[in-house]
C-alpha cells in the first residue's frame, strides 16, 4: 500500500504563497504520473497540476503562471508552490499518484484571505 502525506497548507493573505508538500512511502519514479487535486466547499473536485517521470507538466488554466509542480525523486517528494494566491484558491488539497489517479493524500486545507 502506498501512502502519500501533505503538508504545508493553512492560511495566507490574497497575493501570498504557500508551498505544498507531498511525502510518498514509495519512489516517486515508480510513478508514471503524480499531481495535486483540489475541491472547494459546494464544488466538485478538480486538476490543479500533474507532473510526469520525465518531468513533463500540465496545469489548469486558472493556475497556469501562479503555480509551479515540482517533484524530487531523491526525497520521494512532490511539491506545488503556490504564488499570488487569491480567495477563489481556497480548498483542500490532495497529493495523487498514479494513472488514474490510483493512491491520494488525506489532504490538506489552504484558505485564502481576501
Amino acid at each position: 500500500q502506498v501512502q502519500l502525506v501533505e503538508s504545508g497548507g493553512g492560511l495566507v493573505q490574497f497575493g501570498g504563497s504557500l508551498r505544498l508538500s507531498c511525502a510518498a512511502s514509495r519512489k516517486l519514479l515508480s510513478f508514471y504520473r503524480m499531481g495535486w487535486y483540489r475541491q472547494a466547499p459546494g464544488k466538485q473536485r478538480e486538476l490543479v497540476a500533474t507532473i510526469t517521470s520525465g518531468g513533463s507538466t500540465n496545469y489548469a488554466d486558472s493556475v497556469k503562471g501562479r503555480f509551479t509542480i515540482s517533484r524530487d525523486n531523491a526525497k520521494n517528494t512532490m511539491y506545488l508552490q503556490m504564488n499570488s494566491l487569491q480567495p477563489e484558491d481556497t480548498a483542500v488539497y490532495y497529493c495523487t499518484a498514479g494513472t488514474n489517479p490510483t493512491y491520494w493524500g488525506q489532504g490538506t486545507q489552504v484558505t485564502v484571505s481576501s
